[in-house]
Parts: structure tokens; sequence; C-alpha cells
């Protein structure tokens, strides 16, 4: 039996895990006999410590939200680049910037340049590739932006899709009430007079409630028929299609479908770069199980969702979830557990990442009643229908790369071509989330050089996303590529030619071999699996 799984051969609730060196668990969680896929869960080297089938209640931190760092003591978090940094950076390689900034940009509105949807890209085909490619029980779709106003009015959406808003009486501005409060009185539910953020004084109005989607209207003719609205989450998709999908799919609870796409939102207060915009991008999956069994596949998924995020590189220690509390729970929610992220900068500390909630059967009941439609499922060995209970992991594509590059920032001395100790910053990305994976840069722009170094593009481009780079000292390439997180520099120099090999430098050791040009790519297969 592997040392991470109780006695009793239930995964365990809230493993303590710290390190990036992995360990294989079989988690067997659900009805009897059911055997889940594989997931791989980071070890500390040494002494395991699993917390058993029922770990203890988080601890509560100020302000009685219940939270709970993962690993096996609670630390303080590491990262310290400020959001500033990050925004500096993505502008300046090309990663995100900002949209039609030729007139002047639009508010809280980001492009992502080459090395961005490659970065954004990468994220989302981790994604897929656990919740989907890997598993057999869940299959994914792909839905419509527009829907009818009868999908959100059976959600709730249309009455319940709403953020507090207060207008201050003297400059007119407006502010999510909520989030003043959070940043002036230390929480959301703390009572005392607020300040706007914009002219300083004291006169906001009362709050009402807003509705953050989108609407507009298909066809010629403006009217109550034509009115369509740009959805703002993902997840009703795949419940008005939970029927046509499951009987096609030939799938039967648990199981679960997985879509990835736009949302949009007309959020009150955008900010903090790509962490908060109108437009973001989605990875979400409704897992439907038996009744009564729910508790157990929402913590199931909790943990594995923690998982994903530290195999991909982030710490461990800036990791931590979050119980809702029950005055915050949205209207269809059971129980509710954020997977939150340390951002460093004081606008953000411990922000959300990843919501995961246990949905119940809330959302198939709804759809039903108003559609007159079945959204039963049929139980042939137990001979009777039921609504399936659901399980909802809901991440961000955005807010995740934007963790990644947080995580993977770094400024270190290292020596430079003549041996002297420089300041060097490197993304040390998971190579799986590299926007390339490797790098050819010719020692020389002569052209007895080039036929050799395309030869070697030619190569590596067939199986990675790759650059070629020849402008600039190769020092300056070197370290060209570090800040962009390529994991692998491969120099062609002028003994390419007489012995048919490069030099392959590593980007976080520095270290260099020289490897001969026809074993080139099995000595890169080795060093980028699941690339």
């Amino acid at each position: 039996m592997p040392p991470c799984v109780s006695p009793r051969g239930v995964a365990p609730r809230s493993g303590r895990f710290q390190g990036r060196r992995s360990c294989t668990w079989r988690l067997r969680f659900g009805p009897p006999g059911r055997r889940l896929p594989t997931f791989r869960a980071p070890v500390a080297v040494g002494t395991v410590a699993c917390a058993g089938p029922r770990a203890p209640p988080p601890p509560t931190a100020s302000g009685g939200v219940r939270c709970q760092t993962i690993g096996s003591t609670v630390s303080e978090p590491t990262v310290t680049v400020e959001l500033k940094t990050i925004v500096e950076l993505c502008k300046t390689r090309g990663i995100i910037f900002p949209t039609a900034e030729i007139y002047g940009g639009v508010r809280s509105t980001w492009d992502y340049g080459p090395l961005g949807v490659e970065l954004k890209e990468n994220v989302k085909r981790q994604w897929w590739r656990t919740m989907v490619q890997l598993r057999d029980d869940v299959v994914g779709m792909e839905q419509a932006i527009l829907g009818p106003t009868e999908v959100w009015q059976a959600s709730g959406h249309l009455a319940n899709f709403s953020d507090p808003l207060v207008e201050c009486a003297s400059c007119h501005q407006r502010f999510r009430e909520d989030h003043l409060r959070e940043t002036q009185l230390g929480g959301e539910r703390v009572e005392g007079t607020l300040t706007c953020p914009s002219c300083g004084k004291q006169e906001l109005g009362d709050p009402k409630n807003f509705n953050l989607m989108f609407k507009t209207n298909m066809g010629p003719i403006e009217s109550s028929g034509s009115t369509v609205w740009m959805r703002p989450e993902t997840a009703q998709g795949m419940f008005v299609n939970f029927p046509i999908v499951q009987r096609t799919s030939r799938k039967k609870p648990p199981f679960g479908i997985a879509q990835m796409g736009k949302s949009f939102r007309n959020e009150i207060t955008p900010g903090n770069f790509v962490f908060r915009t109108r437009e973001f991008e989605q990875m979400e999956m409704e897992y439907f199980v038996e009744p009564g069994t729910d508790e157990d596949w929402h913590q199931y998924w909790i943990d594995a969702r923690m998982d994903w995020y530290a195999d991909l590189g982030i710490r461990r220690e800036n990791l931590r979830i979050r119980e809702h509390e029950d005055d915050e729970l949205s209207h269809y929610a059971k129980r509710t557990v954020d997977v939150e992220y340390y951002f460093p900068d004081a606008s953000m500390g411990w922000s959300e990442l990843e919501g995961l909630a246990n949905r119940t059967d809330f959302d198939l009941k709804a759809h039903q009643e108003a559609s007159g439609q079945d959204l039963t499922y049929f139980d042939q060995v137990a001979g009777e229908r039921y609504h399936p209970y659901v399980i909802e992991p809901a991440a961000g594509a955005t807010r995740a790369t934007l963790a990644f590059l947080f995580d993977a920032y770094r400024v270190e001395e290292a020596p430079d071509a003549k041996g002297e100790m420089q300041s060097r910053t490197v993304l040390k990305l998971d190579p799986r989330l590299s926007p390339y994976k490797v790098a050819v840069l010719p020692l020389s722009k002569k052209d007895t050089l080039t036929p050799a170094a395309k030869e070697v593009f030619d190569i590596v481009k067939q199986r990675w996303m790759c650059e070629y780079d020849e402008t600039q000292s190769i020092g300056r390439r070197y370290r060209r590529q570090d800040e962009i997180g390529t994991p692998y520099c491969v120099t062609v120099d002028f003994d390419s030619l007489e012995d048919r090999a490069v030099t392959v430098r590593d980007r976080d050791t520095m270290s260099q071999d020289r490897v001969a040009i026809d074993r080139l790519e099995s000595y890169l297969i080795e060093r980028l699996p699941g690339c």
C-alpha cells in the first residue's frame, strides 16, 4: 500500500505534503468498487505524514474566515515580487499588454502577445489533460457564448448575480461596497464609515444590487424577444446539455462534463492587472454524483485541485483553502471552498484562484422546472430516477496564469560570460507551462553557421514550441531566454560544423552539456516530460 493512502483505503481529506518529489497515490472516494485515476501528489523528502480519512477542521483566521495553508507547517508566504514588476515584465517581453493602446487602451482590458498566448494555452492544456484526457469519467463540450433569457432566469442569475454598488454623492464614482469594507475596515461584514477612494470624502450612498451580466440583442430588431445574454460562467451550458451529453457519451454517475472558454461579467471595479477583468477565461467541470456521496466527492476534488497547482510549480506555502461562511454562500451552494494564492501586492494578498462548490441538485431541478424537460438520471440497477448532485471545480485560466507568473519570478546573482557576478531575472516556470521549450542560438550570425542552426531548429520545432534567436551577444540571449522562462537553450557554434554537436544550457542550473545533434531530440525528450 502506498505510504500516503490511509489503512482504510480512503484518500486523505487534507494530506500535508511539501516539496516537489512525487509519489503515486490512488484515490478511492465514491461508490464501492469504483476505481479512480491515479494522481501524483507532491510529498516531502523523508517521512510522509497523512491526515487520515478525516482531517481536523481548518484553523480560524482573523475576521472569522476559516482557512488552511497546505503544508507540513504553516509558514509565511515566500513570494516577494510586486504586481507592478510582473506588469512591466509582461509588457516589456510581449506577454500581456493593454488592449488598443495606440488609442489610449480600455480600462482593465488586456491582450496576450506571442508569449502570453502560449503561456495561457499551456495552462489550459494542462488543465484539460488532467481533468479530461487522463480520466475515463469526464468528457468535454463547448457551448455558445450567447444564451437566451430563459436559461439565466432559471439558473437564478438574473435575480441573484449581482454585487453591492455604492456611489459617491460628491464625485459620483461607483465602487463595490464589499471590497471597500475589506480594504478599509478589514472585513466584508465589518461595520463602519467608508471613505470614497477617489475624492476622499465620506459621502457614499446606500448599497444597491448591480447585476453583472452583459445584455445584447440578436437580429436587426431590438425587442424583449431578441434579448440574449453573454454568459457570466460556462457552467449553465453543462447543466442544460446534461441529458444529451450523458446519453451520447454513455456515462453514468459519477461522471463529469468539462468546458473551457470565455465568460463576461460587468465588474464594478475591475483591476489588479488580469486578476479581475470583464472578459476572462474559465476552466470549469461539473461532476455529477449520486446524492449521499457528494460530500466525499467534494473533498476529493478539493484535494485533487490543490495538488494540480502544486504539481505545476506553485509553492505550497503560497496556497491555502478557505471555507465560505454561511452568509456568503451562493444561492445554489451547500458548501463552497476557495483555493487561494498569496499575491504579495497590498491590494491583493490572499485571493481566489478557484472555487469548488457543492451545488447539490439545484441547477438540474431549476432547469427541469423551467423547461418542462426531464433532467433526471435513471439508475438501472436500483430501478429509480434521481437528480444527481453536482460538484463544481471552477478555475480561472487568466488568474492561474498570473499566479504561475508570480510564483516563477526570481532575481538571482549569477556569473556572466566573464565570470563576474551579475543579477539575472528568470522565470522558473514548470517546463510544461513555458511558452518556448527550447531556444536555438547560433553563436554568430555568419552565413557559415546559419544552415547548421536552421537544421537544429527544424529538428526541435517539430515537437516543441521553439524560438530562433541570433541577435546580440550569446550572454544577452541567454538572459533574455531566462526572463521568459525557456528551459533549454541550444547553442550552435563553429565546432558544431566539425563534431556535429551542440551545447545545451539548462535555465535553472545554468549547466551546459555537449550533445550530438542526432541525439538532441531524445536528450530533450528525457528532460521535457509532459511537454
